[in-house]
């Protein structure tokens, strides 16, 4: 704002001299503006308002490539000639969920009778090349674990479509490549039938990137000229276009009688450009130097502002407190390096020595995940509060990266104490009171926090330890609060989102499914208790294909009563310790249970631990007593 003299002065100035000059009528009409207004009168699902740029109700308008027509249930959009129901959309995002329109008659094929191989009359993927959108790496990631039980009984030289599909299911969505990672868990049945289902009811993710469409940037500068963005439609390039206000001025004719009026007039004309210029360069200048003293929120920022009252969120750091903290993200100080970011050892100005994590933006695509990443893990630690939980002291949003900073905890995780080059011998009460900590931190975030958090990666990786053995559970990245709207009729205790988690840890009902519950971290938790008590890995691929992971593996052996054979050797040395293995394994096998419904929750989990450590205390006590005597 400029100072309050310089406004006075200007308005008093042009107040006495433009009832002499002009008066000024200004009508503004704009076709897209106006047109959208009365279009989204009507229905427009998944929006509840006028469609934001870059979508648009009316040719011409928004962005060429996200036409959409509204009707219900669903608004459609038409990508390379193909039209897709919009099923997800949230505002200020860069993704949508979209499912192709069934057709109405299917092609006669004796190979299958799927909707999904009408799509396209080609080769039969979905194809968004040439368009602003690609597939999203979830969607892919989730095409890519699939697998059939049995191959059916089809006629691969006539339908080499269909057969092509069941070995790769990739080539479904154009653009997620060939390669496929391992199952994560189970095989389908009826893979064709799991596919038409996924693409028809649950729809995949796609994505667009603002950065490299010059379309948004011309439209952020249309709008700060408070036009309206739009498009030739007659040009077959679809140039950009910005609609601006149709200002119309009408000069009364002044009634001065004098032989000068004209150069009177004319001066007085000029000395007021003059001054209108002069205030605005010092408006202009003033501002600038104000902006320049204070912090430009980037939208990282302003996301978080958006969601959570800055007294609430932790402090901000800069980028160069960060970077000379770490020597300048010295190689010599990285402690841990992940699928989101780096980790390194830092010390503050106050000489808090603290684990600075430097999130991974190589590319547009792992920017907006990291994005996504670093958004979630801040919104979820400002929130929480608990000893066995790790602490967020700040974070930076910084062009040149995004930087979280957490407690150092010194110790390593337990996965590096359990299969680590430096692996130590941990004893039966560590592991137990290991598994009790990180109960407590599931218990806290299930029941204690509204609305409850799914963590949705708890693994012995995300478990940190400290110097006395305490724990602390980290990486939020992935988690989700379990909130539901309002005037919601529905009684559901499940969120629908995409599988994510880490192999070998992940809910074979939430994969299946794509229900989110708190079970879900049930079922990690117990992949966790299992570790402590075979002392190996969640997934080693160096064992047998159907006891690859974990899970799979220790429950076939408790089935056929031969648990001792998966048992860590460094306890079954330690004989009084075997009643409460044989105890946390029950436990473990009932949180693995297929059926989500089947699995204790965590306050059920909580009190089992404690009963089974005071049992081992009492046991302990006698076995001592014993000896002495």
């Amino acid at each position: 704002m400029p100072p309050i003299s310089s406004l006075l002065l200007a308005t008093i100035f042009f107040s006495s001299f433009c009832q002499l000059l002009v008066t000024l009528a200004t009508q503004t009409h704009n076709s897209c503006s106006y047109l959208s207004e009365t279009l989204s009168k009507s229905p427009c699902p998944p929006f509840t308002s006028t469609p934001p740029f870059p979508f648009s109700l009316s040719p011409g308008c928004g962005h060429p490539s996200f036409h959409i027509k509204c009707s219900s249930p669903y608004s459609t959009i038409s990508i390379n000639n193909v039209s897709f129901a919009l099923l997800k959309f949230e505002l200020n995002s860069s993704s949508l969920t979209l499912s192709p329109l069934q057709p109405s008659t299917q092609l006669s094929s004796n190979c299958s009778s799927f909707h999904f191989l009408s799509v396209s009359n080609s080769n039969h993927s979905i194809d968004l090349s040439g368009s602003p959108f690609r597939i999203s790496d979830g969607s892919c990631s989730r095409l890519s674990t699939l697998r059939s039980c049995s191959f059916p009984n089809l006629n691969c030289s006539h339908c080499h479509w269909e057969c092509g599909l069941i070995k790769n299911p990739l080539k479904l969505l154009h653009g997620c490549g060939s390669t496929r990672s391992p199952p994560e868990q189970g095989c389908q049945a009826d893979l064709l039938g799991y596919l038409d289902n996924f693409i028809f009811k649950m729809g995949f993710e796609v994505e667009w990137d603002e950065a490299q469409d010059s379309y948004f940037s011309s439209c952020n500068d249309c709008k700060s000229k408070n036009g309206v963005c739009g498009f030739n439609s007659s040009d077959p390039n679809k140039q950009f276009l910005c609609f601006q206000s149709k200002t119309t001025i009408s000069p009364p004719w002044i009634h001065v009688d004098h032989p000068h009026r004209i150069a009177i007039l004319t001066s007085i004309f000029t000395l007021t450009c003059i001054f209108l210029v002069i205030s605005v360069l010092i408006i202009i200048f003033r501002s600038k130097r104000l902006k320049s003293g204070s912090i430009e929120e980037d939208p990282t920022t302003l996301f978080l502002h958006r969601h959570r009252s800055a007294s609430l969120l932790p402090p901000v750091f800069t980028y160069e407190e960060l970077e000379s903290s770490t020597n300048k993200f010295d190689p010599k100080r990285k402690i841990g390096d992940g699928g989101f970011g780096s980790v390194y050892l830092g010390q503050l100005h106050d000489n808090r020595i603290v684990a600075v994590k430097y999130l991974h933006k190589t590319n547009q695509s792992a920017k907006a995940l990291s994005t996504k990443f670093f958004c979630n893990e801040i919104l979820i630690l400002s929130s929480i509060n608990h000893p066995n939980l790790v602490k967020l002291h700040g974070y930076c949003s910084d062009p040149r990266g995004l930087l979280l900073v957490y407690d150092y905890v010194p110790n390593g995780t337990l996965a590096e104490h359990l299969h680590g080059n430096c692996k130590t011998s941990l004893s039966w009460q560590v592991r137990l009171e290991i598994a009790l900590q990180t109960a407590l931190a599931m218990e806290y975030l299930h029941f204690s926090v509204v609305p409850p958090i799914v963590h949705r990666d708890i693994t012995s990786s995300n478990i940190f330890v400290e110097k006395d053995m305490r724990i602390k559970v980290g990486d939020f990245g992935l988690s989700r609060l379990l909130s539901f709207p309002e005037n919601s009729s529905s009684k559901s205790d499940f969120v629908w989102t995409g599988p994510q988690g880490t192999p070998g840890y992940l809910d074979p009902d939430y994969h299946r499914s794509f229900r989110l519950t708190e079970k879900s971290d049930v079922y990690s938790f117990g992949v966790v208790l299992l570790e402590l008590i075979s002392g190996q890995k969640a997934v080693d691929q160096r064992r047998e294909k159907r006891e690859m992971a974990l899970a799979d593996m220790v429950v076939s052996k408790i089935q056929m009563g031969l648990l001792h054979q998966v048992v860590d050797p460094v306890l079954l040395i330690d004989g009084e310790a075997m009643d409460g293995v044989d105890a946390v394994a029950e436990l473990a096998f009932r949180c693995v249970a297929e059926d989500k419904d089947d699995r204790p929750d965590a306050r059920e989990i909580v009190e089992e631990l404690k009963r089974i450590r005071s049992r081992t205390r009492v046991l302990r006590v006698s076995y001592s007593n014993g000896s002495s005597a």
